[in-house]
């Protein structure tokens, strides 16, 4: 049989079961899944589960069941590409003929130092239980930081002041204004709803050390009871390990989202090196793409010269479960609609996938 191995139960190596797991299955393939959870996590709605807005029941998609998939619960330690395997924590090694490699991303603490120590994370589901955990336990008044205003920050600062009213938040944004890169009615919209729900913005903020219960501001000392960080991200360890070619850490790729080197090898989500910014929706259009190339590659087939341009239809947050924000095909969309909008296309994910 042929093996063809995914890391990771995200988005892309989701979707790229969801296309293959059909009468068009190849009859001599096999199938392994390799995650950590026996479920798949949705990573865009941890804000959610961490504010405690939401149960952690609505978080989590159950994994597809098929004759020919095979799944694996399990740390991976070590990825070895001459090899063709991969290597669990338990010991465990698991051989491929093909292989995707959709492990995603951790938190980026940027050299700061007790940044790791001193702040909670929603990178994981597990993380994000644990700031759960924190985050409610707090007494009334707590001031809470939220050091990061991009999309993962602005979601957790709007449900939390939801599930909340009575703490005190802080939302760190290094950039002049919220979502700086947008147009300006989008971050003005952002902006009034945390003036009007008295979510403090701090603006061209730089924090540069964290201790226990404190947060550097510059040089400002700002106490605080409890740090979420929503800074930026890196890929994960095992994939940092990798010696192969990497920008800002992730992994290169040629059109047919192989590494060079190693064409039997793919990468999806947010650990690969494409001109855009890492999202659940670049990860699908990915896997699609891949799954493409993969059946060309079964029936021996030839690789089309030119792979098509992956186009994203744009992004959309929430602020609380009433109001939200969306930039789709070069238009802003603010208030409820937004929300419903959003709301919606999380509905069909779950659907989609069982």
């Amino acid at each position: 049989m042929r093996k063809l191995v995914l890391l990771g139960a995200g988005y892309g190596n989701m979707r790229i079961l969801l296309r293959l797991l059909n009468k068009e299955l190849p009859a001599d393939l096999e199938i392994t899944l390799i995650d950590r959870t026996p479920f798949h996590s949705l990573k865009t709605e941890f804000y959610a589960l961490a504010a405690g807005t939401s149960p952690d029941s609505d978080v989590r998609v159950p994994l597809p069941t098929h004759e020919r998939l095979h799944v694996v619960e399990g740390e991976i330690e070590e990825i070895q590409l001459e090899e063709k395997c991969v290597y669990l924590a338990n010991g465990e090694a698991i051989r491929y003929d093909e292989l995707v490699i959709g492990l995603g991303c951790e938190d980026n603490y940027h050299d700061v130092p007790g940044a790791e120590e001193f702040t909670h994370s929603i990178q994981t589901i597990g993380k994000s239980r644990e700031t759960y955990k924190k985050l409610q336990g707090l007494g009334g008044g707590a001031t809470v930081g939220i050091v990061g205003a991009g999309l993962s920050g602005i979601e957790l600062a709007s449900e939390l002041r939801e599930s909340r009213p009575d703490l005190k938040i802080k939302l760190f944004d290094r950039g002049p204004r919220i979502l700086k890169d947008f147009p300006e009615r989008l971050s003005n919209f952002v902006k009034d709803w945390f003036d009007k729900h008295e979510v403090e913005v701090i603006s061209n903020s730089n924090i540069t050390k964290v201790e226990e219960n404190v947060l550097y501001n510059h040089e400002d000392k700002i106490p605080v009871d409890a740090v979420v960080w929503t800074a930026g991200i890196q890929p994960v360890r095992n994939v940092r390990a990798m010696d192969v070619e990497k920008e800002r850490g992730r992994i290169v790729l040629n059109q047919y989202h192989q590494i060079p080197q190693y064409e039997n090898v793919y990468v999806v989500g947010d650990i690969a090196a494409l001109p855009f910014a890492p999202s659940a929706q670049l990860a699908e259009e990915q896997a699609e793409q891949i799954v493409r190339v993969l059946r060309l590659v079964w029936n021996n087939e030839p690789l089309p010269k030119e792979m098509p341009e992956i186009k994203l239809k744009g992004f959309m947050g929430s602020l609380g479960k009433k109001q939200g924000f969306a930039y789709l095909a070069d238009r802003t969309v603010t208030g409820r609609i937004a929300r419903l909008l959003k709301s919606g296309v999380l509905w069909m994910y779950k659907w989609h996938n069982g």
